[in-house]
């Protein structure tokens, strides 16, 4: 498990972030090159949620879609937007966001934010996941069976990023 907390980072670096979780992001992807499953614990505001999903987006070692999972509809809403603004994009671009009743991506969409729902219909269809290089589970901390089972079905045998806070 890797831990992070208030470390200072070079702000000068272009791609480097104050954010706490830029300090450990070449252990995380280092973790994720070597291993199926990677956890992240971190204080809230750390950027687990926006930051560092477009630093995996940007990993080479990362093949395929990713998939971010946010347990609300709001939340996973608002995160989709950010990241697209981070990226100076529209929702629906590079990032998109499904949930119920409401579909806001494209063709070129590399980043799928959904909710557990959603999530929980993909893997019904195609259990493999096909064309998904990881799934982020965020808020893990927010137990829920649908997380667990996510959790379970999808680590077998793919990449997986659970991401908590600190506790």
């Amino acid at each position: 498990m890797l831990q992070c907390g208030a470390k200072n980072v070079n702000p000068l670096e272009r791609f480097v972030s104050s954010l706490p979780v830029a300090a450990v992001l070449p252990e995380l992807l280092a973790a994720l090159d070597g291993a199926s499953q990677v956890l992240l614990s971190a204080p809230t505001g750390a950027g687990k949620s926006t930051w560092l999903p477009l630093q995996l987006l940007a990993h080479p070692g990362i093949n395929g879609k990713i998939i971010l999972l946010e347990p609300r509809r709001l939340a996973a809403r608002n995160v989709a937007q950010r990241l697209a603004e981070l990226l100076n994009e529209k929702p629906g671009d590079t990032v998109g966001y499904r949930m119920r009743a409401q579909n806001c991506v494209g063709p070129n969409t590399r980043l799928e934010v959904v909710t557990e729902g959603v999530l929980t219909r993909m893997i019904q269809r195609d259990p493999e996941l096909s064309g998904v290089g990881l799934v982020i589970l965020d808020e893990f901390h927010e137990r829920s069976l649908q997380a667990d089972w996510h959790w379970r079905c999808y680590s077998m045998c793919n990449k997986v990023c659970v991401m908590t806070l600190n506790c």
